[in-house]
């Protein structure tokens, strides 16, 4: 999660420092020449007022009219061919404003079809997208194996690039086009395509709006309708092919931390039920102050070596019956397990012990509870392990199991 949140905070920063720095340069180029304008324009009104002897109510009265007329230079706009180019711009969001309703019902039938038809239009350019990158791998793996490459593999600097020039190559066409058909520059036509197929749509420059041309010229109308869609498609693709892959990290991200709690949260309760299930075999002898518990569970190499060798190094205690308390005799100590049983053991120590009743079946604990009882100097050489119930052969001495001694887990 932190490094989601690391990315989100630069990606804020980003576009923060992004915006000051295009906001420095736009005002660097446009704010001297705006300035100029105005002033011309400022000249210009005047001198029509003193030409004319217009008023200033008068001359913002023609400047009104002038503004609403401007629309209506290519013709009808609400006729069919012309609500069509209108509904292209709503759900493509490009939004050039060279038209608006101008009813209420009309403005309020554009906000519902606004909010139904952007998604099903971005879910439609994105999923055509995906398509056209699918078929353009398809030709690119084609292509390579008819031209005889070691590698037909298409790589993703393949699809960047291939992407890339058909985003270029489909602005040119539309500039050469529109160039043609407006009496645009070739630049003014690119940026018009440009400003178009990104779905900006200032609105400073709008085809099919010389006079007449949404009804007299239908082929060029239909040029338009098409190029835009297509248009859209290609760069869908684009930005699909790279820039999705980069909004897509958090998901990913997110999606790897909840798999990795996952797995955390089973191998905790894994441990948890293990330790649930040892409990039940586990040996607790009485605890006193000084006590300690020592793991006598043996490993899988201990256990093999146990099978493979005698019973060397094994804790074995005799249950004494007629007792209400179990007692324990200790005949030999190991660090890996406990066993109790009668006369079973193959330990010659052991053996030389006469051992009598109990249980004769082998049951392994996991853990003994001991005590170290303090003692003299000279009983500390016979006695060294015990606790109520349980003492230590006499012929072993606590110095000869320091060695095998552990501390509490």
């Amino acid at each position: 999660m932190k490094k989601q949140n690391v990315r989100t905070l630069s990606l804020i920063l980003c576009m923060f420092s992004y915006l000051l720095v295009g906001a420095a340069v736009f005002d660097a180029l446009e704010s001297e020449s705006e300035n100029s304008r105005r002033r011309i324009l400022e000249q210009k009104r005047s001198e029509m007022k003193r030409k004319y002897r217009f008023s200033e109510d008068d001359y913002r009265e023609i400047e009104r009219v002038v503004l609403q007329a401007e629309p209506h230079r290519a013709g009808r706009q609400w006729k069919f061919a012309g609500s069509f180019y209108f509904a292209i711009t709503v759900i493509t969001t490009i939004g050039y404003g060279h038209a608006a309703p101008g009813t209420d019902a009309g403005k309020v039938f554009c906000m519902f079809y606004a909010v139904l038809g952007i998604p099903l239009t971005l879910v439609m350019f994105q999923s055509l997208g995906e398509r056209m990158n699918t078929f353009v791998r398809y030709l690119l793996h084609k292509m390579k194996q008819c031209l005889g490459f070691r590698h037909t593999e298409v790589s993703m600097e393949n699809m960047v690039l291939v992407g890339f020039l058909s985003c270029i190559g489909t602005l040119c066409v539309g500039a050469a086009a529109f160039s043609h058909f407006e009496g645009w520059s070739f630049f003014h036509a690119y940026y018009y395509c440009f400003i178009t197929l990104t779905t900006i749509g200032f609105g400073d420059f709008v085809a099919l709006q010389k006079k007449e041309d949404l009804q007299e010229k239908t082929p060029y109308v239909a040029f338009s309708f098409m190029y835009i869609l297509v248009g859209l498609t290609v760069i869908g693709a684009f930005l699909n092919l790279v820039v999705l892959r980069f909004l897509t990290m958090n998901t990913e991200d997110e999606r790897r931390d909840a798999q990795e709690r996952a797995s955390l949260k089973r191998e905790r309760t894994g441990r948890d039920s293990m330790v649930h299930g040892r409990s039940h075999s586990t040996l607790f002898l009485p605890m006193q102050e000084g006590t300690s518990r020592t793991n006598l569970i043996p490993s899988p190499a201990e256990d093999t070596e146990r099978q493979e060798s005698p019973c060397r190094h094994r804790l074995h205690f005799r249950i004494k019956p007629g007792r209400r308390r179990e007692e324990t005799s200790v005949s030999s100590l190991c660090s890996s397990c406990v066993c109790y049983r009668s006369e079973v053991c193959d330990d010659p120590v052991v053996n030389r012990s006469k051992h009598h009743g109990g249980h004769m079946n082998s049951v392994y604990y996991n853990s003994v509870s001991y005590r170290i009882e303090g003692c003299s100097s000279r009983s500390r050489d016979n006695t060294g392990l015990s606790s109520p119930g349980s003492t230590l052969s006499p012929e072993h001495s606590f110095q000869e199991f320091s060695s095998l001694r552990r501390k509490s887990v």
